[in-house]
């Protein structure tokens, strides 16, 4: 008796294994072919390692503090220029980035979370079809001697 079924395995699968997970790192233009263009990604991933601390961020509340006496002085209106445009700005941008580098690597960890899900379920479908597989031959078997059975019997006519 002919195979009930043929499994095909998908080609994004053999794609998925070579690939991996996409990481962030991944997506930097550090290997890209125009030399600006990978001198501006070095250049800009650098000061964004030094200014995305938490280090940078006390270090810019402490001089914006600096400035705030003389805001102070010159009155209310400078007291709100120096909040919005000196100490906001300076406090508040390396601990955005802070925040955007956490961001990236649980996208990270959760995109390679999510890739070894899509392995573990891509296995167990293969698991299913060598069950599949062998429960085909099972029942093609049982049907072959019960065909055996039914040519060797008379049939009863009624």
């Amino acid at each position: 008796m002919a195979k009930i079924y043929e499994y095909e395995r998908h080609p994004r699968v053999e794609e998925r294994v070579v690939e991996g997970p996409v990481k962030t790192r991944d997506l930097r233009p550090l290997n890209h072919p125009n030399p600006f263009v990978r001198f501006n990604a070095r250049f800009g991933l650098r000061i964004t390692l030094v200014v995305g601390t938490m280090w940078m961020a006390y270090i810019f509340t402490i001089i914006a503090f600096f400035a705030l006496p003389d805001a102070i002085k010159q009155g209310t209106y400078y007291v709100i220029v120096w909040l919005s445009s000196s100490f906001l700005q300076l406090v508040l941008l390396p601990i955005i980035i802070v925040g955007q580098n956490i961001q990236a690597r649980a996208a990270d960890k959760r995109s390679e979370d999510t890739y070894r899900d899509a392995e573990a379920v891509l296995k167990e479908s293969e698991e299913i079809q060598k069950h599949l597989l062998a429960q085909d031959e099972a029942i093609s078997a049982i049907l072959e001697r019960l065909e055996r059975l039914a040519a060797a019997s008379p049939e009863k006519s009624s």
